[in-house]
């Protein structure tokens, strides 16, 4: 008994047992019969686990496995156990045996240990067993199919998920042979395999071992070290329309193997299996090739590398080149025929003397021909068996220098020509009666294309370098070389001749030589000599030819017989047909001192040196209406005017005074005597007159002060040399001479 529980009727215990109870009342006590019994069972801490031996989740049909029933921290104690499978409670034991398991075995599974009949763990978590029916295929994988040289393959074997598997690996060396186990792989499921061949696995686990089926076949093929390398047979990287080559595949120290081909195009495998093919060019397209040989299914070598070929649809086209059109005398032309960049071309020449003459061959299959012989010239190439043709090449035409010397002449040969001249240039063929056609070399304009060149009216443009050569009629090979250039020079302005006068002052029974100077005074020129009159309408002259010059004269200089005057003279110089004429010339002067003139020039103060104060006064006189002062150097005076006689006097102003020489010009052409008249800076002058002293005549010479004050002594000079030496103040000639000048 447990406890009274007196009049408590409820009471907790916490053991196992079978437990009755029975009621009781009164002084002396009444019992009632014992209750009913109720069996109490106590569950202990202890975990039941289901574990499986071989451990996975998923058996397959005829596997032997164990079912276990584990109790987590059961010590050495004697359990009893009882199992739930799916909802039926069998067995006692701690392990459930399944021999060939069977997919009726699928189903959850659970346990719980006892002690003794009143005290066990709680019923463990519910372990789910699944039989496939169906035996495994493990997948056998590899990193890579083609083991390189020197190198290896990873193969991986695997079973699903399951676990506790080995693995067995096979190879074949052809479908048809045994195979060998070449590893037991146990737990290791990954290999590293060196030799080509077909691989497969199985999978095994348990004590009486249970076996996956084989799983797929893996061919890895093993990279031998011999090299493969496309060829062209003949080796032409570019092949035209007709043409056919071969295309090998060649296994460097391949030596007796018998070996397999295989091939990429345009890196597309290609069903050809042979070690070489022909190709043509049946389309415009280039094409990639890449071969590798095969001992057998599994040794290959690497694919080798790409040869490109490329393909023309049209013919080849020659291309003929002349290092120079011409043949120099004795010499010859170098001609090359070529085709693109492919080879192994044989090279035929041919020429022709004209553009309508037949066409000879020359022998000669090299792609360079030296040529001495003039003509139009081509060529074309073949090659292969049979041999296939390119285009005939275009046509080089090659002249031969005939030894005829070429000469570019001018008529008139002047080198300088001015703007506005006429010249011919000429090409003359020296030592040929041939008939010729012409080429010339000229600046700027269309160039002429027969002998001669008309420069009508030049101009600057037609400055430069002229040549010209000469081509037999109806054999336009032969010809000469160009001519040496002549240099032509035009210039834009006209030139100006330059007139001397000489003598510049008359004496009696002189003569006076005019001299015209021009540039380049060989060249054709001729002289126009004129006297200048002067104008009445402005301030200029007009030019009268002088006798014997209406056609010019060969000589560059003039004569004049006897002058007694002063008179003012020009020249100008022409050549050519028409007549190209120069500038004239500024006008020169022959000056006269003789006052016996039509016209006299006056001075006041009559002497020849004035100061630089003094105030000269020139006049003309003489039997006319119109007169006019002039000078030389010129510079612009009012003098220059036309004024009436009576108003002819005219002034030297300060700011003209300079040396000079004056004159005076009547209206109706005549020109006076002439004075030179001197201003002098310095303080004393020199006192003489202002006209010429006939011979015989006594002259008085003079010194006068710029102060005005009288000189007490005198020196006189003649030429640097003192002559006079006292308090005398003139120097006294009683009959004047030449030596006195």
């Amino acid at each position: 008994m447990l406890r009274n529980v007196n009049p408590n009727r409820v009471i907790s215990v916490y053991q196992g047992g079978i437990y009755y109870c029975r009621g009781g009342r009164g002084d002396s006590v009444f019992y009632t019969e014992n209750s009913n019994t109720v069996t109490i069972q106590e569950t202990v801490s202890n975990k039941a686990v289901v574990t499986l031996q071989p451990n996975g989740p998923l058996i397959y049909s005829g596997e032997t496995i164990t079912v276990r029933c584990e109790i987590k921290g059961g010590g050495n104690t004697r359990w009893e156990y009882e199992w739930r499978v799916n909802t039926n409670i069998s067995h006692k034991d701690n392990e459930y045996k399944i021999i060939r398991a069977s997919v009726s075995h699928s189903g959850d599974y659970r346990c719980k240990g006892r002690k003794d009949s009143y005290s066990s763990t709680e019923w463990s978590d519910v372990f789910t067993l699944t039989v496939s029916s169906n035996k495994p295929k493990p997948t056998l994988t590899a990193d890579k199919t083609i083991i390189p040289v020197g190198g290896s393959v990873r193969l991986t074997c695997s079973v699903d998920g399951s676990a506790d598997w080995s693995y067995d690996l096979y190879r074949q060396t052809s479908e048809s042979s045994e195979a060998q186990l070449i590893r037991n792989v146990n737990l290791n499921r990954v290999i590293s395999v060196n030799q080509g061949g077909i691989y497969y696995c199985r999978g095994g686990r348990g004590d009486s071992v249970f076996y996956t089926e084989d799983s797929n076949k893996v061919t890895i093929q093993e990279t031998v070290s011999n090299k493969a390398v496309v060829t062209l047979q003949p080796n032409w990287p570019l092949i035209y329309s007709g043409e056919t080559i071969t295309v090998r595949c060649e296994i460097e120290r391949g030596g007796i193997t018998r070996w397999e081909y295989e091939w990429r195009v345009n890196n597309r495998v290609s069903s050809q299996k042979d070690k070489e093919f022909r190709i043509s060019a049946s389309s415009s397209s280039n094409v990639n090739f890449m071969c590798k040989g095969r001992r057998d299914l599994y040794f290959s070598t690497e694919w080798s590398e790409a040869v490109t070929l490329r393909r023309s649809l049209n013919k080849a086209k020659s291309t003929l080149t002349a290092d120079k059109t011409i043949i120099p005398v004795g010499g010859s032309v170098t001609l090359t025929c070529s085709v693109d960049s492919s080879a192994d071309w044989k090279y035929y020449w041919f020429r022709r003397d004209s553009q309508y003459s037949a066409l000879q061959s020359i022998t000669n299959v090299k792609p360079v021909n030296k040529v001495s012989v003039g003509g139009i010239y081509q060529c074309r190439a073949g090659r292969g068996d049979p041999e296939i043709f390119t285009e005939d090449s275009s046509a080089v035409t090659v002249r031969k220098t005939v030894p005829n010397k070429a000469v570019v002449t001018l008529q008139p040969n002047w080198t300088e020509i001015y703007s506005g001249e006429t010249i011919m240039l000429r090409c003359e063929i020296h030592d040929g009666d041939t008939e010729w056609e012409y080429e010339w070399k000229i600046p700027r304009y269309t160039s002429p294309n027969n002998n001669e060149y008309l420069i009508s009216k030049a101009s600057s443009h037609h400055s430069g370098n002229y040549r010209c050569k000469g081509k037999k009629k109806n054999a336009e090979r032969f010809l000469t070389e160009w001519s040496t250039y002549i240099k032509l020079t035009v210039s834009g302005n006209k030139p100006a001749p330059v007139l001397t006068v000489s003598p510049l002052w008359l004496s009696p029974g002189d003569s006076v030589t005019l001299s015209c100077e021009v540039e380049h005074p060989s060249a054709g020129w001729r002289f126009y000599w004129y006297k200048t009159v002067p104008k009445l309408s402005d301030n200029s002259y007009i030019y009268e030819l002088l006798p014997g010059s209406i056609n010019g004269t060969e000589q560059d200089s003039y004569i004049i017989h006897g002058p007694t005057h002063t008179a003012g003279y020009k020249c100008r110089a022409g050549r050519g047909d028409p007549v190209y004429y120069t500038q004239y010339s500024k006008p020169g002067f022959v000056w006269s001192g003789d006052v016996h003139s039509a016209v006299t020039l006056k001075v006041s103060p009559d002497r020849v040196q004035h100061f630089t104060s003094d105030s000269v006064s020139l006049s003309c006189e003489g039997n006319f209406t119109k007169c006019r002062v002039r000078r030389f150097p010129e510079d612009y005076s009012d003098c220059y005017n036309w004024r009436s006689i009576t108003g002819s006097t005219c002034n030297i102003k300060r700011y003209q005074q300079s040396d000079a020489v004056y004159w005076c010009e009547s209206g109706s052409g005549e020109f006076s005597n002439t004075v030179n008249i001197t201003i002098q800076k310095a303080d004393i002058i020199l006192v003489s007159p202002v006209h010429p002293v006939t011979e015989g005549q006594s002259v008085t010479l003079g010194c006068k002060l710029k102060t005005g004050e009288l000189l007490s002594n005198v020196f006189f000079y003649q030429n640097d040399k003192l002559i006079q030496n006292d308090t005398r103040r003139e120097l006294k000639i009683s009959a004047v001479s030449k030596s006195d000048e």
